[in-house]
């Protein structure tokens, strides 16, 4: 049997509440634009916020866990020939297991939570 990992998902504050109030995430605007939405891994968070959202704020860190969300979650080669997760459907919410703010420090880097697993 394979575990499916938790998968995180940068998002902005306003788009996420967005997606609480229709109860669904239908992804950013890179997502909608590829036809699926972009996770990461633990092992690729950090590198994917400091390639994709270097110095930006208002930004959320969203824990999904990858086990509730069946056969539309495909891993993909990507940066480097790496494993990402893809969800080619909508996130629906109930596979949120939580969300924490990804404030940046002094030196503008991303401060992570203690809960990555």
């Amino acid at each position: 049997m394979t575990v499916t990992p938790t998968l995180y998902k940068i998002v902005t504050e306003a788009l996420w509440q967005e997606a609480k109030q229709n109860g669904v995430f239908h992804g950013a605007a890179i997502d909608l634009k590829d036809g699926f939405i972009h996770f990461s891994t633990a092992a690729q968070v950090r590198q994917t916020a400091a390639l994709h959202f270097a110095g930006q704020s208002g930004l959320l860190l969203v824990a999904i866990d990858g086990g509730k969300l069946g056969d539309k979650l495909v891993f993909e080669p990507s940066r480097g020939g790496d494993l990402f997760p893809h969800l080619y459907a909508d996130l629906p919410l109930s596979a949120v297991a939580w969300e924490r703010p990804l404030p940046l420090d002094d030196t503008g880097q991303h401060i992570f939570p203690e809960l990555l697993s």
